[in-house]
């Protein structure tokens, strides 16, 4: 099975489309940062420095790969202004909100069996 940003094997994809679906949702969101980014941008446009700010030691370098990653995806858009100084906001697209309901059911599931919840009394 070849599971990379070059794609997947076509075997892979017609023998087990299932595994695939799941191996493709998986590269998508990829990344230590994408879900905080994409939960970040949840119903709302945010600027760079605004991401930068909300997700703290995270270098500029892999902030800006992150968000090129799932611009490419197609689960950011990333609107440039033309003014002085530039000015660069992202949103979720249509696909990108369709993640939302998986950071849910991630959300759920860490607040179920997560530390805090499996504390001894």
């Amino acid at each position: 099975m070849k599971v990379c940003n070059d794609g997947f094997e076509r075997k892979f994809i017609e023998e087990k489309s299932d595994m695939y679906a799941i191996a493709f949702t998986q590269n998508v969101l990829s990344g230590r940062w994408k879900y905080f980014i994409l939960w970040y941008l949840r119903g709302t446009t945010r600027r760079y420095s605004d991401i930068k700010t909300f997700l703290g030691d995270l270098s500029q370098g892999s902030l800006t790969k992150q968000l090129k990653e799932l611009e490419s995806d197609g689960v950011i858009k990333r609107e440039v202004y033309p003014v002085v100084p530039p000015k660069v906001e992202y949103s979720l697209t249509e696909k990108g909100n369709k993640l939302m309901p998986i950071l849910d059911m991630m959300e759920k599931f860490g607040t179920e069996y997560g530390v805090e919840s499996n504390k001894q009394t």
